[in-house]
């Protein structure tokens, strides 16, 4: 109860900082997001070991900052871009959370994580995909069905993302990036589902839209 306690009050702080920073855009957006890469980059060369990994390191930061300043620079479409995103990671993060420990039932990926559930894995998945089209309604008149079906691609990818650290602090013995979110452990720790749904939400917007319509790309079906 206490680590929830922390968890509520650390997202109370951080959530409403990067909706902000994600509203005003330009060169604060770009701060806070050069910020966060930076905090994941000392902790990545803290916790791996080996040149490879370095070089990995770098890729993945690069990641964290260029996919969402990419995708906000769309001038039309940006915000809700961002929005939608964070909506997704963040919903798939509380649903998976709390449906994991209601429900529990078989293991998602034992060997790697053994708290997580498929039942939470579903409800995540699911909620996101709500809450995703809810979001979209308040800007517009969006396609349901496509933005039920993106928000259920980012979902994925956003666990597949947070099972993806889940794997690299497992191999180099590590329970958390750091401690520098009280009750979240590192940056890192709650930016891996961000940084995965973020990477493929790009490349999308940018196959369909392109560099000067990449939200646009990924939101307009």
């Amino acid at each position: 109860m206490s680590n929830l306690v922390l968890r509520i009050v650390s997202a109370a702080v951080l959530a409403p900082a990067a909706v902000i920073a994600a509203y005003f855009g330009g060169w604060l957006f770009a701060a806070f997001w050069c910020a966060a890469a930076l905090a994941v980059l000392w902790e990545w060369t803290k916790l791996v070991e080996g040149a490879s990994w370095i070089l990995a390191g770098i890729f993945y930061v690069g990641v964290m900052v260029a996919a969402p300043v990419i995708l906000r620079h769309d001038p039309d479409l940006g915000l809700l871009a961002i929005l939608l995103l964070f909506a997704v990671v963040w919903t798939t993060d509380i649903a998976g959370y709390f449906a994991g420990r209601a429900i529990s039932g078989p293991k998602l990926m034992p060997a790697i994580s053994p708290k997580k559930t498929w039942s939470g894995a579903i409800a995540g998945a699911i909620g996101a995909m709500i809450v995703a089209v809810l979001v979209a309604r308040i800007f517009g008149a969006f396609d349901t069905f496509a933005i039920g079906a993106i928000a259920l691609v980012l979902s994925i990818c956003s666990q597949a993302g947070d099972l993806l650290e889940s794997w690299i602090k497992r191999k180099f013995g590590a329970k958390d990036a750091s401690q520098l979110i009280p009750g979240h452990g590192g940056v890192m720790d709650r930016l891996d589902g961000f940084w995965a749904a973020a990477f493929v939400a790009c490349i999308i917007g940018l196959l369909r839209g392109g560099f000067d319509s990449p939200a646009r790309g990924l939101l307009v079906w």
